[in-house]
């Protein structure tokens, strides 16, 4: 059954529309398979859109009925309240089991697709297909960063023969041994491997390590020629299996007297629990060149329920300022933060530092994995920092890699139904890198507002770049063909312009952030988007906007510094009148 046919009631006349710090609307409700639009009345303004929301982004549907009419409270997953007042109990109720999503299939394996009319006429532009190429300019994005570009582009289609001019090495080599995903159904067709272990090696790693995610390379660092593989845990067992296909495949990786570092995103305990089950660690004896560290990372309910208790202490206005500094410290949202920093610093040091790689992973390798090792490539990578770089790092390792974006996304903060595959992976990513770029506000060419609208999309999209949960299923959807991609409409060049950072100088240094905790501070763009004006912010960045402009020169650093505290100054008024 279409979900057209569920609504019940498609239009009410003389709603009104409620949403923090901004005054009320009166106007035309009317609901689609795909929307909810509302349009003013012609005496509050004559033929403005006031509502245009998409019904996938609603995370949760309170109402209240009080005589003939009643209220419904929209929480959105890009942590957004709107209070719809509807005259009728009937159309209210109507109303509501309409916006009501239902929850995601049980496996979570497949997304429906967005149609093409769930995009606003003005964002039809741009190429189709969910993965295009992340720029116009440079349409072909590497597989890996610090490889010069030519690998496929994103958006061709699946049996389009990937290439890839690998560097001045015979150490790698393209290999398309997951061309039909038998190997590992969550690794793209293609992948880049150690040159000297041939494609029946790599399968009966792919069988020793869980989900089949054997060890490929994630950033080859050109400096030093260190590299950075990723992969999932291995499947020793209680009874210490061994695999020698995958210890010769990590054994090429590095050459005699070299060694490497396994950084695993699970305590000792855990690694060691997960033993009983069939999973475990790469025992000391087996790879005497790689040294294990444990960092761990929460993933799962731990940083869903952290990022839930955050949203809940934003939206409380009335506690005092000693209650909400305690609330914001029992939350653990930015000890999360400081936790994946850290650990991509760690990783990042290995190979600039120590001049050794890293191979990374977890328990499946599509989670805290994936953070590491995209984090660790914005610290050590300056292509990484601009924007088309960060396109391309997202679409290497989150979307390729097999991050699966509908199930950790099915649900933001507000939804009272809590499916255990939730987890706010890639918000953490968003904030970490939120973090740098406010300890480095010349390093990224990109500013906030592009992490805003990454985040917005992840969770509630009318494009599909972020769909499914792997390549095989987004092959399976028909996702390229079906649906249009968020590159193709962020680049347009009227579009990038508003995502650029004004302040930007490109710096070809490693930049090493602080993780004490004085310098990790709360992302108040996202998590008080919706609950304080950002007028004053937003003041100050347009002014920087035209005095970079006017200069027609880039910004020097005394400069810099100007403009940096009249920011600051202005989330300085913001926070004293909050």
């Amino acid at each position: 059954m279409e979900f057209s046919e569920l609504i019940k009631t498609a239009t009410v006349e003389r709603v009104v529309l409620s949403r923090a710090g901004l005054p009320a609307v009166r106007g035309t409700l009317c609901i689609t398979s795909h929307h909810l639009l509302l349009s003013s009345c012609r005496d509050d303004r004559p033929g403005t859109l006031e509502l245009w929301l998409l019904i996938r982004s609603v995370d949760a549907v309170e109402k209240r009925l009080a005589g003939s009419s009643g209220t419904i409270t929209l929480r959105c997953k890009d942590l957004k309240v709107l209070q719809l007042e509807i005259p009728g109990m009937e159309e209210c109720l109507n109303i509501a089991s309409s916006i009501e999503t239902p929850e995601p299939e049980a496996g979570g394996r497949m997304a429906p697709l967005p149609p093409r009319a769930a995009l606003p006429r003005d964002r039809l532009a741009g190429e189709p297909g969910g993965r295009n190429a992340a720029g116009l300019a440079q349409k072909r994005l590497p597989l890996c960063a610090g490889l010069p570009a030519g690998a496929r582009a994103a958006g061709e289609a699946p049996e389009a023969a990937p290439t890839l001019h690998l560097p001045q090495t015979n150490r790698w080599r393209l290999s398309e041994v997951n061309q039909d995903f038998t190997t590992c159904p969550s690794y793209p067709p293609a992948v880049i491997v150690p040159a000297a272990v041939d494609d029946d090696i790599l399968r009966k790693a792919a069988r020793f390590r869980q989900g089949g995610r054997f060890p490929i390379l994630s950033y080859y660092h050109r400096k030093n020629g260190t590299a950075m593989l990723r992969s999932s845990q291995p499947l020793t067992g209680p009874n210490r299996k061994r695999c020698l296909e995958d210890e010769l495949l990590l054994g090429t990786v590095l050459d005699e007297g070299e060694r490497g570092f396994i950084i695993d995103t699970r305590s000792a305990q855990a690694a060691k629990q997960a033993r009983m089950t069939g999973g475990g660690t790469e025992p000391k004896s087996s790879y005497p060149q790689w040294r294990r560290l444990h960092r761990p990372l929460e993933r799962g309910r731990p940083l869903q329920e952290s990022f839930t208790k955050l949203v809940e202490a934003c939206n409380d206005t009335s506690i005092s300022m000693d209650r909400w500094l305690s609330r914001l410290e029992s939350c653990r949202w930015l000890s999360h933060v400081k936790a994946a920093l850290s650990t991509a610093c760690l990783a990042a040091q290995c190979m600039d530092r120590e001049e050794a790689s890293v191979l990374v992973h977890g328990a499946e390798g599509t989670d805290t994995t994936l953070l590491v090792t995209a984090l660790a490539q914005v610290i050590l990578d300056p292509s990484c920092r601009t924007l088309l770089g960060f396109q391309g790092l997202l679409e290497r390792e989150w979307i390729e890699a097999g991050h699966p974006f509908h199930l950790r996304c099915a649900r933001s903060a507000y939804s009272h139904a809590r499916l255990k595959q939730e987890a706010p992976l890639f918000l953490l990513f968003l904030d970490c890198v939120w973090q740098l770029s406010r300890q480095f506000p010349f390093s990224l060419e990109f500013d906030e507002r592009l992490l805003l609208t990454l985040f917005d999309n992840a969770y509630a999209s009318a494009y599909g770049t972020f769909l499914c949960n792997n390549e095989k299923e987004r092959c399976l959807c028909k996702v390229k063909e079906s649906t249009l991609s968020l590159w193709g409409w962020l680049n347009q060049p009227a579009e990038r312009k508003k995502y650029l950072n004004p302040l930007y100088s490109p710096n070809a240094l490693v930049i090493w952030p602080s993780v004490e905790p004085q310098s990790i501070q709360l992302w108040q763009g996202l998590f008080f988007r919706w609950i304080r004006s950002s007028q004053y912010l937003d003041e100050a960045w347009a002014e920087i906007q035209r005095l970079v402009e006017s200069s027609n020169s880039p910004v020097n650093e005394s400069a810099g510094n100007s403009l940096s505290r009249s920011l600051s100054n202005a989330a300085a008024q913001e926070d004293n009148e909050r």
